[in-house]
């Protein structure tokens, strides 16, 4: 049975390595240069850079990809963190520790005024955590909204599962109310910053057992890969080419359509490619204008309704650095806050080093950063706005890195950044939209 996966990012080419191994006839077709998409990687000169996503989960023992390598009979080197980020807010600065009780001994160091409410707060969402990551095995769609998705979850179910139904129309912004944190603004304000990292979202607009997960999973483990996440992607295509399967770069599909039951998708330089079954690894914005009006007056009110709707964009910089001038305590992961409490346009930088002599990015005596934040697409519709904003956001975000790396412009070797458009350029993603949308929906 033939099966065509569009699109090389670490999920399409996982399908694509898990359906290779059941012996189909697998071929990925991927439409930029590089594997892996947001997780991709780029170069310049002796540096090597991260495209966006850096900072690694699930590879501690029954986590998803280590369940995945497992299935697939591979290995792949990570350095699991004691601390999963610092985080500088205002004059705080807080470490985020994967211990649980260090965690919260730390939360009643930062937020003394609201110890009690923050241990309750995190007691339940670890506990609500636990039971949705029983149903990793099955993997259910949650919150459902079908009816198939409701007896997937069903046939799911564990014997803690119903504790979790109370919570399926609540939101992350509900249990900070519960707790009596919503007022508490400081907190409020480091959990939409997880949020927003994890979930693409803040706490009013994530589901409850999403944004329980996404909170309890940094306390499983978070993971620091030599070179980048980029390597998972480039395994997972070296195992289908090794198993007989075929993968492609530089294949942008232009339309799909049915064709005597069977799919055919067609390439930007008119090449066909035809599959019994097809995978879509793409954002919906552009896998439903690839599908003939028929076809997608077929998909779910909620998909066709979610491809009209545009997502965050992201601003990134990329600088490569003397080491020389980087702190001997710099946390490898960051997140630097502003006072006022937004989450995009350079008031919330995630920041991404490499680890010192991780030579696969930078060579001895340099490092490499990546800083990336939200970013609304209307400021970068037109070319004057584009050049203006890209200006004005460089500043602010040099700005927020010398909070972590105070002589940071003194020793910058390298510096690039890339807006809405390279993303689209890169990425191949409309508009350049890299976000999620909303989880409680």
């Amino acid at each position: 049975m033939d099966i065509v996966v569009i699109g090389g990012g670490i999920g399409g080419l996982t399908a694509g390595a898990l359906l290779t191994k059941e012996g189909y006839n697998v071929t990925i077709l991927e439409a930029s240069n590089e594997w892996g998409g947001s997780a991709g990687k780029f170069t310049r000169g002796h540096f090597l850079f991260p495209v966006g996503a850096t900072m690694g989960m699930g590879f501690e023992e029954g986590g998803l990809h280590y369940r995945i390598f497992q299935e697939l009979g591979l290995s792949f080197p990570v350095f699991s963190l004691d601390e999963i980020m610092r985080i500088y807010d205002g004059n705080r600065v807080m470490p985020y520790y994967t211990d649980r009780n260090r965690h919260l001994s730390e939360c009643a160091t930062q937020f003394p005024e609201h110890s009690k409410q923050i241990v309750s707060f995190y007691r339940e969402i670890w506990k609500i955590g636990a039971e949705v990551r029983k149903l990793i095995g099955p993997l259910p769609v949650v919150p459902p909204v079908t009816l198939s998705e409701w007896k997937g979850l069903l046939l799911s179910l564990k014997p803690g599962t119903p504790g979790l139904v109370p919570y399926l129309r609540k939101t992350m912004g509900d249990l900070l109310k519960k707790h009596h944190l919503n007022d508490a603004l400081d907190f409020h304000h480091f959990i939409d910053g997880q949020l927003i990292d994890s979930m693409q979202t803040t706490s009013e607009e994530c589901s409850a057992l999403m944004g329980a997960l996404a909170l309890d999973i940094y306390h499983e483990g978070a993971y620091y890969s030599e070179g980048g996440l980029y390597r998972i992607a480039e395994t997972l295509q070296q195992y289908i080419e090794q198993n007989g399967c075929r993968t492609y770069l530089r294949k942008q599909i232009q339309s799909i359509r049915r064709e005597n039951n069977r799919w055919v998708a067609v390439d930007q330089k008119g090449e066909s490619w035809r599959a019994d079954h097809l995978i879509n690894n793409l954002p919906v914005q552009g896998f439903v204008p690839l599908l003939p009006e028929p076809l997608q007056e077929q998909l779910p009110t909620k998909l066709r309704k979610r491809s009209q709707m545009t997502q965050w964009g992201a601003f990134t910089m990329y600088l490569a650095l003397d080491e020389k001038i980087i702190p001997e305590y710099t946390s490898l992961f960051s997140q630097v806050f502003s006072d006022n409490g937004k989450m995009t346009e350079g008031n919330h930088l995630f920041l991404s080093l490499s680890k010192s002599n991780d030579l696969f990015r930078a060579p001895e005596g340099f490092r490499t950063l990546t800083v990336s934040t939200h970013t609304e697409l209307h400021h970068w519709d037109t070319k004057e706005k584009y050049d203006q904003y890209k200006k004005e956001l460089t500043e602010k975000m040099l700005t927020g890195i010398e909070r972590v790396i105070p002589n940071v412009r003194s020793g910058i070797e390298l510096q690039m950044t890339g807006a809405p458009r390279a993303w689209e350029r890169f990425t191949k993603r409309p508009k350049g939209m890299v976000g999620g949308f909303p989880t409680n929906e």
